[in-house]
């Protein structure tokens, strides 16, 4: 097992690095000028000439990755396009905390929601309860982020008047409740059939008939036995939504909002074709999603004893 995390650990760089080289190919070959965007289109050709290479953008590309690398090797990942004289690293670390901070909480909430009702529902299978359950979380993942924020802002926000409509002061002031919720809604519905699923598996097992016989209440045979098995999976599925959710955010719930955070300043950037902070973006969640994903790895161990020997 530990073999198996030095090689990851070891291949996290080379990894970084063929990503960086994509990234900053697509952003100096792909389309739209940051220039022309930050000066308009009918800037003078001296004056375009000129901000082009304080940028370094007239540099050869292979010496221009060289650069770049060993800048992002001391923390400095360029100044902003469009926040002017702004460095990147502290610009996007105002933001991670806000986005962090919100996803997090939210997919904690989601998955523990999740687990909970998936195994309601496994437990009383085929019965109408299990179907209710199974029907809304099918019908609510059937519905993309807007189509759930839209509704329910119009309903709390302006009918009732029960939440105020956006903004963003701390996780814990009212206005971190609704978007919470809403983000809290995918893994919970992800969780929730996973959970099912994977009960429904383990519960014809030998070992949990064998449980049972011994006189083992039923709820220890659940938590102890069935749960324990289905933990695998699940772990699997948390990893790979912190990896993304702790940078990434939502894009559209953070600009609807006004919530300052990494997906409203991808969004602002993207627009503005502020490539440093869209390449700085891309890279801090490459590095986040390869992170979690080892943490997960090493969780398996503990889970399942069988992975430590192998």
């Amino acid at each position: 097992m530990t073999a198996q995390i030095i090689r990851r650990l070891l291949w996290l760089p080379f990894l970084l690095l063929i990503l960086t080289i994509i990234t900053l190919a697509l952003a100096r070959y792909g389309p739209g000028d940051p220039v022309q965007v930050m000066l308009g289109p009918r800037a003078p050709k001296e004056a375009a000439d000129a901000l082009r290479e304080q940028l370094g953008l007239n540099l050869p590309f292979p010496e221009y990755v060289v650069r770049y690398v060993w800048n992002a090797l001391h923390g400095d990942f360029g100044e902003s396009y469009k926040y002017r004289n702004q460095a990147v690293g502290p610009l996007l670390m105002d933001r991670l905390w806000v986005s962090a901070q919100l996803s997090i909480t939210a997919l904690i909430i989601g998955t523990l929601a999740g687990i909970f009702l998936g195994t309601l529902a496994g437990l009383f299978r085929n019965s109408w309860f299990d179907n209710t359950i199974i029907g809304s979380v099918v019908l609510l993942d059937s519905f993309p982020t807007f189509a759930i924020t839209l509704p329910l802002l119009y309903l709390v926000a302006v009918r009732w008047r029960v939440l105020p409509p956006g903004g963003w002061n701390g996780l814990f002031d009212i206005r971190a409740i609704l978007p919470i919720l809403i983000l809290a809604i995918g893994p919970m519905t992800m969780f929730a059939r996973q959970t099912r699923a994977n009960l429904l598996e383990v519960i014809g097992e030998d070992y949990i008939r064998t449980a049972r016989s011994k006189g083992l209440p039923e709820s220890g045979v659940i938590i102890t036995h069935a749960l324990r098995n289905t933990l695998i999976p699940l772990t699997t599925l948390f990893g790979l939504a912190l990896g993304g959710s702790i940078i990434a955010g939502s894009f559209f719930l953070e600009v609807l909002l006004g919530i300052p955070g990494v997906g409203r300043l991808g969004y602002e950037t993207f627009l503005a074709r502020d490539y440093p902070v869209i390449i700085a973006v891309v890279l801090l969640t490459a590095t986040a999603i390869a992170i979690t994903n080892l943490v997960v790895d090493v969780l398996y161990a503990y889970i399942d004893p069988r992975i430590r020997q192998a």
